[in-house]
């Protein structure tokens, strides 16, 4: 017998929206090798560990990071770890958390300061994701068995070797940055976090178990 995970009602709503049928082809070719590198690992009954990596781990590398560990668990896909991390540390942006918390996640300050840390869950039973902004290479993060995945052309051009992974993908996102302070801001992190979570739902759609 097959145990689903029953995410929040909310995320799967949000989930059941999204139309992974409209990612482009030439997104599709982007987002291949990352098909390619879950689904070796998922025939070999290997564990999965992802790390989505940026510049400053604020909001991308965390939209990414948490969307893929929900829609892998969504999806039934065993074996899936979600990370993130940035070149430098600096701390996860608000409006990111916020974005997160209108699609459903449950979202809890465990600490406050410069670089506060939160609890992000999305599933009654299973295991809150440690957001916090941290370098690539933190403890908190897989040393070797990873792929990486570059979010930004930033860290992607500026950041040529990453120490452990097996695999490296670039997978570059537009950074709703350039909105803050307007009142833009809020519908373009939602946007920008949609179009995560839509090429993920593709991603994992593909995995065949």
């Amino acid at each position: 017998m097959t145990l689903t995970t029953t995410l929040f009602a909310p995320i799967e709503n949000v989930i059941a929206s999204l139309q992974p049928n409209t990612v482009t082809e030439e997104r599709k070719q982007t987002l291949q090798p990352l098909v390619d590198y879950i689904q070796s690992k998922v025939e070999t009954d290997q564990s999965v560990r992802l790390n989505f990596i940026c510049t400053h781990n604020s909001r991308r590398s965390h939209l990414s990071q948490v969307w893929a560990q929900a829609i892998a668990n969504y999806l039934n896909i065993k074996n899936v770890s979600a990370y993130s991390g940035g070149t430098e540390a600096t701390a996860l942006f608000p409006m990111a958390a916020e974005t997160l918390k209108s699609a459903g996640f449950q979202i809890k300050t465990l600490s406050e300061g410069t670089n506060p840390v939160y609890s992000i869950k999305y599933a009654p039973n299973e295991a809150p994701i440690i957001g916090f902004s941290k370098k690539y290479d933190d403890s908190f993060n897989p040393e070797s068995e990873f792929a990486a995945i570059m979010t930004c052309s930033q860290a992607d051009g500026g950041c040529p070797f990453i120490a452990g992974a097996e695999k490296r993908i670039p997978i570059t996102f537009e950074d709703p940055k350039a909105f803050d302070n307007t009142p833009q801001q809020a519908e373009k992190y939602k946007e920008r976090s949609l179009q995560i979570a839509t090429e993920l739902l593709y991603v994992f759609s593909n995995i065949k178990a």
